[in-house]
């Protein structure tokens, strides 16, 4: 069973990838270094506040902007287990799964609220918030996508199945 349980961080709707991580940081693409700036220009703190397993809960079309893989890849460098959203650009989605970040799109997102303590069933499409007891349905991520997230993203799943398959 694929659960994964977080605290909750909050932000609104057409988070950008400059957001997520501005562009005076790509000047690397070390995840670790990336890592110290996620979401710094929408929270300064962030990093600072968050731990290693928080979810992100986010509203409309988050990781808008640029097509960089750098916005996936640093939020999974700084520990983010997951981002739920009301929805995601197409190009931050797919950027997404190919770098191993489990993301979720929930149209009552909102209704999550700072703090909460949230548990994914990926297998059920189903978010339990266990501070408020309610719970959420979202459609399943096909077994593909999950296969993809479990292996840590495209990469490693293309380099697994090479080795698999000699």
């Amino acid at each position: 069973m694929n659960v994964i349980t977080g605290k909750v961080w909050k932000f609104g709707d057409n988070i950008d990838t400059d957001l997520i991580i501005a562009a005076r940081y790509l000047t690397t693409s070390d995840p670790h270094e990336l890592a110290k700036h996620v979401m710094e220009d929408a929270d300064p703190e962030f990093v600072k506040k968050m731990s290693p397993g928080d979810i992100i809960v986010a509203g409309e079309n988050f990781g808008c902007g640029s097509s960089r893989e750098h916005a996936p890849i640093a939020l999974k460098a700084a520990g983010v287990a997951a981002v739920v959203a009301k929805s995601f650009a197409r190009i931050f989605y797919r950027n997404a799964f190919n770098m191993g970040l489990p993301i979720f799109e929930l149209k009552e997102a909102d209704k999550i609220k700072e703090g909460d303590l949230i548990s994914i069933d990926m297998d059920r499409g189903l978010i339990s918030d266990i501070n408020s007891k309610e719970e959420y349905r979202f459609e399943p991520i096909p077994p593909f996508m999950q296969e993809l997230l479990s292996c840590g993203g495209l990469m490693n799943y293309a380099k697994a199945e090479l080795l698999k398959n000699g």
